[in-house]
């Protein structure tokens, strides 16, 4: 008697909140499989509303608290989407094809990390490598952090820093790392292919990886203060953008 096969459940992740709703929706990466909200309606559900597909295949009118419980947080403002994970690059970056990218080595703080992201889709990084040790990955509420601009970046996983860095310099790129004892990066002239190296958030960036590359800083008014890791991200990417060559 013939068996009947299994038939395999997909699999799924969570997007809350109207940006991130509505750039997940834009980038057309991910399968939306459902949407939850609330009854009446959310203020937001109109602007998500043009950007669903003719076809919407599911959506559930459920309580706040039942919103609550599918995002894990409160922070949805009554919307919730059931999407397909986001899909990861298999493999370190080409560096003629993205000549500009960023480094994160051990950002733990969720909101920092949606911040970075945000900020490097905003100053045209081509990519960003993550660490896979002691450090956030995206979660749902990395991609709200980051307004949905995560979305549309494109994302390596790399087992450690050491291994990371060793890959970015076999491949070509020259590593500009954000310390507090460098060269004034606004004097820095930057060059392609160019990766900048954002470290964590109490400690800053690896010591056994300082060798490898150049050191650039942030002017500031004293050294025993310093930017958050995400708003010294985007000044530094800032200043990347307007003068890599």
């Amino acid at each position: 008697m013939a068996t009947k096969k299994k038939k395999k459940i997909a699999a799924k992740d969570v997007v809350f909140g109207p940006n991130a709703i509505i750039e997940m929706l834009k980038a057309k990466r991910r399968r939306l499989f459902s949407i939850y909200t609330k009854k009446p309606l959310p203020k937001a559900w109109n602007r998500i509303q043009k950007y669903l597909p003719k076809s919407v295949p599911n959506i559930q009118y459920v309580t706040k608290n039942a919103l609550d419980g599918l995002a894990r947080t409160t922070e949805h403002k009554g919307i919730v989407a059931l999407v397909s994970p986001f899909k990861y690059a298999s493999k370190m970056f080409d560096p003629k094809k993205k000549p500009f990218i960023v480094l994160l080595d051990s950002i733990q703080d969720v909101g920092n990390l949606g911040a970075i992201l945000r900020s490097a889709y905003c100053a045209g990084a081509d990519g960003i490598v993550l660490c896979r040790s002691k450090a956030a990955m995206l979660t749902p509420t990395v991609f709200s952090a980051s307004a949905g601009y995560a979305e549309y970046l494109d994302v390596y996983v790399a087992p450690s820093i050491g291994h990371a860095v060793q890959e970015m310099k076999k491949a070509g790129y020259t590593l500009y790392m954000a310390v507090m004892n460098g060269k004034d990066a606004s004097q820095v002239e930057f060059k392609k292919p160019a990766c900048l190296v954002i470290g964590n958030e109490a400690i800053g960036i690896n010591k056994q990886v300082l060798k490898d590359g150049e050191h650039i800083t942030i002017p500031q008014r004293s050294n025993e203060i310093s930017y958050n890791a995400s708003v010294a991200a985007g000044i530094l990417l800032f200043l990347m953008a307007q003068k890599i060559s």
